[in-house]
């Protein structure tokens, strides 16, 4: 009989983002199959920030100490607390995390990376979920051979059906950033026309249905300006990927609008307005699927949109092809999970 395993995963805590709660809930489905007697605990990423000694002893009493996945090597959750990070005793790792930064936004601060690292280093090994990220660790001495490329965990996010009615027409969806990043003032009237063009374009050519894939709160404030005659669909993230699998294009800001699509199977084009975004491009395969903010007043998205809609099909296959490559390390970075507790 196995015995229980308690792990205490630090993740981002905001679950009005649909990407951040996808993850969460992936990170914690996968690892309930891995461990089939399993307790997870919960805390925020900011527990690292001050040291908190009871904090601290909750955290030591799990056996298993999970980082991740998201976006958690970021400036908005640094400097990390040096005496909160020394005082882990347990096992250690992260799963599908990523680095971000924004365009526009400043460079890590020294004291910042010095307590990333010294996390980093605490890890017995990192799974991260792009390249980009794996080149920031090593520029900053993370020895390679503790770290692995494994994907976003939210790509193997389950899939439930809603009960929502589609029809036979051809179905576009659009996502707009407006979560908080700061330069979507800089580029929003390009980014709207852009959005708009391809609205109209698919409208008028095949009277498509266009849905608006909601992924924060914040958006509410911004999606009126694509038309309100955008029908909204906003499920929780086991139906919103599902519904993406019903889409024929996705058009997306968010990174997990494209992660979401790309794991269902869906043609999807990535608007690039973090690192991020075309490191997820260049984790597919596919960086022709990245349109950047300099290139919308060239009317590169519709002309990026026509080209991928029309070879739809193509993409599909494609995208299941490479989602089974990356079950592959996956899964075996599970297996390497598992047996820290044998």
């Amino acid at each position: 009989m196995s015995k229980k395993i308690i792990i205490a995963h630090i993740h981002v805590w905001d679950k009005t983002n649909k990407g951040d709660l996808g993850i969460v809930i992936a990170v914690q489905d996968l690892l309930r199959e891995t461990f089939k007697d399993l307790k997870i605990v919960d805390f925020p990423m900011e527990v690292l920030k001050s040291y908190n000694k009871k904090e601290l002893e909750k955290i030591n009493s799990a056996d298993l100490i999970v980082i991740g996945g998201g976006g958690v090597l970021y400036r908005y959750f640094l400097p990390f607390s040096s005496e909160m990070i020394e005082g882990i005793k347990k096992p250690l790792i992260f799963f599908g995390v990523g680095y971000i930064r924004e365009v526009g936004s400043k460079f890590m601060l020294s004291k910042e990376i010095e307590t990333l690292k010294l996390l980093a280093n605490k890890a017995l090994f990192l799974g991260v979920r792009d390249y980009y990220t794996r080149q920031f660790l090593l520029k900053n001495n993370i020895p390679a051979t503790k770290i692995d490329v494994i994907g976003d965990p939210a790509i193997f996010l389950q899939e439930k059906q809603n009960d929502f009615i589609l029809s036979d027409r051809i179905k576009i969806g659009v996502n707009l950033n407006y979560s908080g990043w700061l330069g979507f003032g800089v580029w929003q009237k390009d980014i709207l026309k852009a959005y708009q063009e391809i609205i109209n374009y698919f409208r008028d050519n095949f009277d498509a249905e266009i849905y608006y894939l909601k992924h924060h709160p914040g958006e509410d404030n911004i999606k009126d300006e694509l038309g309100k005659n955008l029908t909204i669909i906003d499920f929780h993230p086991y139906q919103q990927k599902f519904f993406y699998s019903k889409l024929d294009l996705v058009v997306g800001m968010m990174l997990h609008s494209c992660v979401f699509s790309f794991a269902a199977g869906t043609p999807e084009i990535n608007v690039a307005y973090d690192l991020r975004n075309k490191s997820f491009a260049n984790f597919i395969g596919h960086p022709e699927l990245v349109v950047d903010l300099k290139k919308l007043k060239s009317g590169q998205l519709l002309k990026t949109a026509i080209k991928v809609f029309e070879n739809r099909h193509y993409y599909r296959q494609k995208f299941l092809k490479r989602r089974e490559k990356i079950a592959q390390k996956q899964f075996a970075f599970l297996e390497k999970i598992r047996k820290i507790t044998d």
